[in-house]
């Protein structure tokens, strides 16, 4: 049963009881009538209800994809999102929109939807975006604008660029990283491929993505962060730099990162950025999927990342350290980072080879002799579990398995399933101040007998 929250003060309610004189015979139904219009009356009918329901936002023919970003705005009251698989396939190439929602009303706007190609080969392809953390635009990946094709070819992971849009829906564009293959050195601040879902550090400072680099593919996926430099390449903002530069597929030794990925922002000032990394067993055969930590200080110097060239390829900046926190073979999922960057959240397989949600000190290693350093294992689901998100008061992490969201106490370990009927919900996100949550449903659409992936949101209260 829901809980009712009367309007009226006790106090309140208890004096208004106390009925004059004269009036002590009022029957029953009376009594009842006067204590409704009391209650009535000391609501405040400008404040909304926030119903305990989830709630439909979306309803127009297309698909509304989160993505698993920071979709929700500065201030909570829109989220943002792309329409891919709306068109022709699922590629992202053929993703047309980024649009934002105004959960309160529904409105939906297009933020920015430029001219396209679509089909197998098809361009530019804007997808996966984020929320700047207190301003009003967006980031997303970008493919190659229609009059670049011919000389840089169609849309692909490893030829796209991020770039910032005003989410006012006004269309005003900033290109954030450029993509380089004229030229042999490559631009000092610029990258040879792709850049992929772009996070903002909660102060604004860093950008994080993944990296899929055009000249040097016997090279698998790696991560890097971009930030605003007077030396970034003209016409751009940010300069680029990675984070990890991996060996060659199939080249490495033991502990050799192989390939990075599944990364995000860990502390707010974005001076760690934590990731899965592959690499080399000690067997010399066999591969790991593991935690890992990439430290970023404030006073790294971003220029003095190494742009590389046809046969080299680039390199971080110097002094970005590396370290690794576990050794498991089945670290898996985008890491997330407490609020008060001291805990990583993460899926590991549990015995029986289920993904179960883990957490770590940024400083603690499987390898510890200190208990508190070591994973946690905090969940016991039956089914994988999905989209982990921290609460900002770092008590809770929300996720998903068997398609419902789950709220696990960090300290007690204690969960409690918030939904329970099995809808497939997908992309978790959580409102800035804590209070809503928003994550995807398909749902089918009558008119165009479809089934399109729709926005909730659902009202939760955690102190």
């Amino acid at each position: 049963m829901n809980n009712i929250k009367l309007c009226a003060p006790l106090h309140f309610l208890s004096d208004s009881l106390r009925l004059p004189a004269g009036q002590a015979g009022l029957d029953l139904n009376a009594k009842y009538l006067l204590i409704t219009i009391i209650l009535l009356s000391s609501c405040n009918t400008n404040q909304p209800q926030q119903s305990e329901e989830e709630m439909q936002i979306t309803f127009s023919p297309k698909n509304h994809s989160l993505d698993n970003n920071d979709n929700f705005s500065p201030e909570g009251k829109f989220l943002v999102y792309d329409t891919r698989g709306t068109v022709y396939n699922n590629d992202l190439a053929n993703c047309k929109s980024i649009e934002k929602v105004e959960i309160a009303t529904g409105i939906e706007t297009v933020i920015w939807e430029p001219e396209s190609i679509t089909g197998e080969q098809a361009a530019p392809g804007v997808a996966a975006v984020s929320y700047h953390p207190f301003e009003n635009k967006v980031a997303f990946i970008h493919g190659p604008f229609l009059n670049e094709v011919n000389q840089i070819g169609y849309y692909s992971k490893r030829n796209r660029t991020g770039v910032e849009v005003s989410a006012d829906g006004e269309g005003v564009l900033f290109k954030l990283d450029m993509r380089d293959l004229n030229n042999d050195p490559t631009t000092p601040g610029a990258h040879r491929g792709g850049t992929h879902r772009h996070e903002y550090s909660r102060n604004g400072k860093r950008i994080g993505f993944t990296y899929d680099d055009h000249l040097l593919q016997d090279y698998d996926r790696t991560i890097g962060y971009m930030e605003p430099n007077k030396n970034a390449p003209k016409d751009y903002t940010h300069y680029f730099s990675l984070l990890v530069k991996p060996v060659k597929k199939g080249t490495s030794k033991p502990s050799e990162i192989e390939k990075a990925h599944s990364d995000s922002w860990v502390d707010s000032a974005g001076t760690m950025r934590s990731f899965i990394g592959v690499v080399r067993a000690e067997n010399g055969i066999d591969y790991e999927s593991s935690l890992f930590v990439a430290e970023i200080p404030d006073e790294v110097d971003i220029t003095t990342a190494g742009a590389g060239d046809v046969e080299n390829y680039p390199t971080p900046a110097q002094g970005i350290i590396i370290r690794r926190l576990t050794h498991s073979n089945n670290a898996d999922g985008i890491v997330r980072g407490s609020f008060d960057g001291k805990t990583i959240a993460y899926f590991d397989e549990d015995s029986t080879r289920v993904k179960q949600v883990f957490t770590i000190p940024i400083d603690g290693s499987d390898q510890s002799q200190d208990a508190d350093k070591q994973p946690r294992q905090l969940t016991s689901f039956q089914s994988n579990a999905s989209a982990i998100r921290w609460h900002p008061s770092d008590r809770y992490i929300l996720a998903i398995t068997d398609g419902n969201v789950v709220v696990i106490n960090v300290d007690s370990g204690n969960v409690d399933f918030i939904t329970n009927d099995n809808k497939s919900r997908s992309n978790l996100v959580v409102s800035p101040d804590g209070k809503t949550i928003a994550y995807n449903i398909r749902v089918e659409h009558k008119d165009a007998q479809k089934s399109f992936s729709q926005i909730f949101v659902k009202s939760i209260d955690l102190q």
